[in-house]
């Protein structure tokens, strides 16, 4: 995927601004494929940072905001103003934005989890979009090309018949008290909402399972831990969980692992082979068919035998030139670049309203079956 030459997206940002590490991210992704133009932004809540905010990222004064709802306001009745928004704030800010500029008629761009509680949730996906506004939450995993050849092979049953889902993303960066802006807010409830780490990685993980498995988990039993003394909110997280068609699973995030920088990783074993994946070497997937050699699938590399290669991969690259973290995310920014000009319809690859909304339920539901006697919940 490469830059597309076609008309570029007037964007906007709530969030991100000085010191914020993933509205950077976003910046930075939005620029890889040269389809969006930032050219508005409420970058915090506090007017004197919003504004050098978007005086260090060069933008027009008159278009650098206070609040979302002032910028809101304004974007919606200018002639250039923004089409699509990024909502880049803490958990407990996503649903009033989100809210405010899709009843504006502008797109959405939105930071997971979708919201901080589930009645947020549940309230936005009621919404009705103006103009038929169009969201996209950014499970920017799901990007990566090999998820979805993985994806690809599971539906087209190379797998067999699934059994076991294993989904692991270990981290270790709050294995001690940490005093820093991105942990404070990660750690308070009123900010991430009752989930600690299962809102900021877990539903990550679960994702990620989703999007390739295909199949929702109907019932979990979760253990949720809060292991450094005087924390709150988990930061440790253990879940079993059973599918429809008999397959079980098994999800474990960690920010307190000592050892594990960003460790997500997905195997999914069937009946006629199994897959392994990892985000820390996100150019291979391991492919072992029962009674055969392991096979080392590579991105962009041939795909012959293994039921050919998955449509939107997000290939930039020849093969042999690793991509990563970055271009996964901008994977989602193009092709939501593409249905907002009417180029395309959304694919259900684009992670979605729906999505947010069904990874909140799972936070949700892994909370109280955590803090129940009976553990097993439905889902």
């Amino acid at each position: 995927m490469a830059e597309t030459g076609a008309r570029k997206i007037r964007l906007g940002m709530v969030g991100g601004g000085s010191g914020a590490f993933i509205g950077a991210v976003h910046r930075i992704v939005a620029r890889i494929d040269g389809d969006y133009d930032l050219v508005a932004g409420a970058f915090s809540s506090r007017a004197e940072i919003s504004r050098a905010s978007g005086a260090a990222i060069g933008l027009d004064p008159a278009r650098v905001y206070g609040s979302y709802d002032e910028m809101a306001r304004a974007e919606a009745g200018r002639p250039d103003g923004i089409e699509a928004v990024a909502i880049v704030t803490p958990n407990h800010l996503h649903a009033g934005p989100a809210r405010a500029f899709l009843e504006a008629g502008i797109h959405v761009i939105c930071d997971k989890p979708l919201t901080a509680t589930l009645a947020e949730a549940e309230a936005l996906a009621k919404v009705e979009p103006r103009n038929g506004a169009k969201f996209l939450l950014t499970h920017n995993y799901t990007g990566f090309p090999l998820i979805r050849q993985a994806r690809k092979m599971v539906a087209d049953g190379l797998l067999g018949t699934l059994r076991m889902v294993n989904v692991e993303y270990a981290q270790d960066w709050l294995t001690k008290p940490v005093e820093s802006k991105q942990a404070e807010w990660r750690l308070d409830p009123a900010r991430s909402g009752a989930g600690g780490a299962i809102g900021d990685i877990g539903t990550h993980a679960y994702n990620l399972m989703r999007f390739v498995v295909g199949q929702k988990p109907e019932a979990l039993a979760a253990d949720l831990a809060a292991l450094v003394p005087g924390r709150v909110l988990d930061d440790n997280v253990n879940i079993l969980l059973r599918f429809a068609g008999g397959a079980r699973g098994m999800l474990w995030a960690s920010q307190v692992a000592p050892g594990n920088e960003n460790g997500l990783r997905l195997r999914i074993y069937g009946d006629r082979a199994g897959l392994d994946w990892s985000q820390e070497d996100p150019n291979r997937l391991h492919y072992t068919p029962f009674g055969e050699p392991r096979q080392i699938l590579t991105r962009g590399g041939p795909m012959a035998g293994v039921g050919g290669a998955a449509p939107g991969t997000g290939v930039r690259v020849p093969s042999g030139h690793p991509e990563g973290y970055l271009e996964a995310f901008a994977t989602l920014y193009a092709e939501f670049a593409a249905v907002i000009r009417g180029d395309t319809e959304p694919a259900d690859r684009l992670p979605s309203l729906a999505d947010g909304l069904e990874g909140v339920r799972f936070i949700d539901t892994a909370v109280r079956s955590s803090q129940s006697d009976s553990r097993w919940l439905p889902l």
